[in-house]
């Protein structure tokens, strides 16, 4: 593009890709549109007139000699934040938002303003084998002053009792009206077993960094020595369902252990938003079960409409991609951002909403702002390739797409990706080689999803083979079923021959 002045272009970065000898740099096409959305998203969300009843929870400092100690200070701040976002009477910032300020020496006030909250809760956490000590204070934004603070010197036995006290403190301090039901949510105990409850808390640390088989083994330890830790449960079924979706695993292996783990969450405390929610995608892709999908969705948001995961996966997932309800979908993706206005996942699946509902030019912007919030993830170079794909702009989306790949370790849906781009600007040799890659993990016995394989042959333009997976996905209850439908992605032949109709149709989508 040296020689086209009209075109302009920014350098991204240089990366090493593989079966290239040379390093290749990596240019972003820049369009007419102003792309500096972060910025103008922090002005929209400090721009918000501050409710007098509002707080975010910073991630509490780690400040034990050893750092593999960051687990617990992160989940006692998540545990106290997760307490009060089901406090009617008081606006709480999310996870993703607060705990990007993690390790930034900025301003207390900066943050209030910029998360739209009246106080910020900062701490710290000294765990030395069985002696504890928290500090905690309560900051005012308009200020800068101290609402309150105080320090805990116990012993571990007491950190549920710390955190109800921390919690509590917070309601009188800021004046948050407390109905019954939320007094006993504040003092409920969901295990009073130290060790299950340090298992628990690092499963939610790789959980919310999707390292997830880690987070699977610290969960399974957790209901192991509490078999009625409700929250622990929760975080199985949420592990569980998440590798079938994504074909980590086959979903014959995985889903019916998600179905399982939400029941006993459910059966446990029927009060957790989480585990109805992982529940809605486990009927909607293993049991193609549209109904039950639905309402467990629509009960997990009942239960906490602060539940940013629950809007997504609905929005997204069900309203979308099995419906077909483009704009009732984006409104969904809209509270999620509205929630939590610096999570990139929210822009990223509003993303898919937008280019599937046909609006491609704000489906780009949109892509634009989850890129910028996490630039160095897989997912959001992924999003990116594609939305300069869907511009036609391939030699940008071959840097975005290579580079997911590689983050991604090669993962078997990063390499259809680039299938489906070499194909596209006609380089089939290089197509060819990543389609070979994926027939001899195949042949190796490695698993790689059905439909993953009939997308990867029906981009290569051998519709029969492709066929041939489909219908082993289906026997298979292969989660990618159950998007097919409006799934964007899809190879153009494959979707346009007569037989995928009637592929369709066994599936017996929802009108």
């Amino acid at each position: 593009m040296s020689n086209k002045k009209e075109i302009k272009t920014e350098f991204v970065r240089e990366e090493v890709l593989k079966n290239v000898k040379e390093p290749v740099k990596i240019y972003e096409v820049i369009t007419n549109y102003k792309t500096e959305v972060p910025d103008s998203t922090l002005e929209k969300h400090s721009a918000k007139k501050i409710s007098e009843k509002s707080i975010a929870v910073l991630p509490f400092i780690n400040m034990s000699t050893d750092p593999e100690q960051e687990y617990f200070s992160d989940g006692i701040a998540e545990e106290i934040l997760n307490t009060l976002s089901h406090l009617k009477d008081l606006k709480v910032a999310g996870r993703t938002s607060s705990f990007q300020f993690k390790g930034k020496n900025i301003d207390l006030r900066e943050v209030g303003k910029k998360l739209g909250v009246g106080a910020v809760l900062e701490g710290s956490v000294r765990k030395q084998g069985n002696t504890l000590r928290i500090t905690a204070q309560l900051i005012n934004v308009e200020d800068g002053f101290h609402l309150w603070s105080e320090k805990y010197d116990r012993n571990m036995d007491d950190v549920f009792a710390i955190q109800d006290e921390i919690a509590l403190a917070i309601t009188e301090n800021l004046k948050v009206i407390l109905l019954e039901k939320e007094k006993s949510i504040i003092t409920k105990s969901h295990t009073q077993n130290l060790e299950a409850y340090e298992f628990y808390l690092r499963g939610r640390f790789y959980l919310n960094k999707r390292f997830l088989f880690q987070c699977l083994e610290q969960f399974k330890k957790a209901v192991e020595i509490d078999p009625d830790f409700a929250k622990a449960y929760a975080g199985l079924a949420d592990a569980y369902v998440i590798l079938g979706f994504y074909n980590f695993l086959p979903s014959k292996e995985v889903m019916p252990k998600a179905m399982e783990a939400a029941d006993a969450a459910i059966r446990l405390d029927n009060s957790l938003c989480e585990p109805y929610c992982s529940l809605g995608l486990y009927y909607a892709c293993f049991e193609w079960n549209w109904k039950e999908a639905k309402n467990n969705f629509l009960k997990s948001i009942q239960l906490n409409p602060r539940y940013v995961q629950g809007h997504v996966w609905f929005g997204h997932y069900y309203l979308c991609w099995i419906e077909g309800k483009f704009e009732e979908g984006e409104r969904h993706l809209n509270i999620a951002i509205e929630l939590e206005p610096y999570n990139a996942m929210s822009y990223i699946n509003k993303y898919a909403v937008l280019l599937t509902g046909g609006k491609f030019e704000e489906a780009f912007l949109t892509a634009k702002q989850g890129y910028e919030m996490d630039r160095d993830s897989m997912i959001g170079n992924r999003i990116m390739g594609f939305a300069h794909f869907y511009k036609k702009q391939y030699t940008a989306a071959a840097g975005y797409l290579e580079f997911a790949s590689k983050l991604s370790n090669y993962a078997a849906f990063n390499q259809v990706d680039l299938i489906k781009l070499y194909t596209s600007m006609d380089l089939s040799e290089k197509a060819g080689t990543v389609m070979e890659d994926l027939k001899q993990r195949v042949s190796a016995g490695k698993y790689v999803g059905s439909c993953i394989m009939s997308f990867a042959y029906g981009f290569m333009g051998d519709i029969d083979k492709a066929f041939d997976w489909l219908e082993r996905a289906y026997e298979e209850h292969d989660a990618y079923l159950c998007i097919l439908q409006y799934y964007p992605f899809l190879p153009v032949r494959l979707r346009q021959d007569s037989r995928f109709k009637s592929f369709i149709s066994k599936l017996n989508f929802p009108e």
